[in-house]
């Protein structure tokens, strides 16, 4: 019979749990997440308790990493359902503390990882990917993990933490985790339940236009397929594209052909409906 999740809400606690489990020479798993958590949060918690011996899940929202406020007071949460759907998929901790308990005193530190985190979504949200470096590092150290889980859906963000863990000198491995979609191809996220079910409807046309793009592509120039991919997604009324980005899947330096990089991506943000939702993917190339 599996135990009982433990949800655990201050570090102190956190830290003596698992250096009894450290002692005892066991592996440790770690999935941050900010809460409202759905089937990609899950796949990714299967497959740290698949890898380890215990797997730690944080639930928090991190004000740091919202630089506009309404965003954050908007963002859907959902402990009991989180607590919930972490149970059942065998972690063993869920780690839920207060904004207090995080932040006693504002984090001042600074992280810069150009271009890694200065393009993108680092160049339409200013200060987002520092409150993200923030936040991980804070994690890494309460927890030690062996292992750490992040979806590929925020692909920029794995690129910036691997910059960050190289940096710190943090002795873990980093495990990025694929894209969990929809039946229509949606890519899933917590964001996603703040859409109406009009907005469901047409949000599926991003990806569909992602996959038509790297068809195009096959045949285009990176520009031209830039421009084809924006133009779709641009007819369909109640979308709208932020930004589409053409990239070395290392660096994340924009390309101008397909030869420029081993691994080339494409990241996309479209803002959707009349709110609006901003909901991001990407695609490799």
């Amino acid at each position: 019979m599996r135990p009982e999740m433990k949800i655990i809400t201050t570090i102190q606690e956190l830290r003596a749990e698992l250096k009894a489990a450290r002692d005892a020479g066991k592996q440790i798993g770690l999935v941050p997440t900010m809460g409202a958590l759905h089937e990609g949060h899950a796949s990714l918690v299967r497959r740290s308790v698949a890898e380890n011996d215990v797997t730690v899940v944080s639930i928090f929202l991190n004000p740091t990493q919202f630089n506009d406020k309404s965003d954050l007071e908007r963002y859907p949460r959902t402990l009991d359902a989180d607590c919930q759907l972490l149970s059942a998929c065998g972690a063993q901790v869920a780690f839920a503390p207060s904004v207090a308990e995080v932040y006693p005193e504002p984090d001042t530190r600074q992280f810069s990882y150009p271009p890694t985190d200065a393009v993108m979504e680092g160049a339409m949200r200013p200060g987002h990917f520092n409150g993200v470096c923030q936040i991980v590092s804070k994690l890494f150290s309460y927890v030690e993990p062996d292992r750490a889980y992040f979806g590929e859906k925020d692909f920029q963000q794995i690129a910036v933490i691997r910059r960050m863990v190289a940096d710190l000198g943090f002795k873990l491995q980093i495990v990025p985790c694929p894209v969990v979609r929809e039946a229509n191809g949606l890519a899933m996220s917590s964001r996603n339940t703040l859409l109406s079910p009009e907005e469901r409807a047409i949000a599926p046309a991003i990806y569909a236009s992602l996959v038509a793009g790297r068809n195009f592509a096959r045949s285009h120039s990176v520009q031209l397929t830039r421009e084809y991919v924006e133009a779709r997604i641009n007819a369909v009324p109640g979308l709208r594209v932020e930004y589409f980005s053409i990239v070395d899947a290392d660096s994340l330096a924009d390309v101008n052909t397909w030869s420029d990089a081993l691994a080339i991506v494409g990241c996309i943000t479209v803002y959707c409906g009349s709110k609006p939702i901003r909901l991001i993917d990407h695609i490799h190339f």
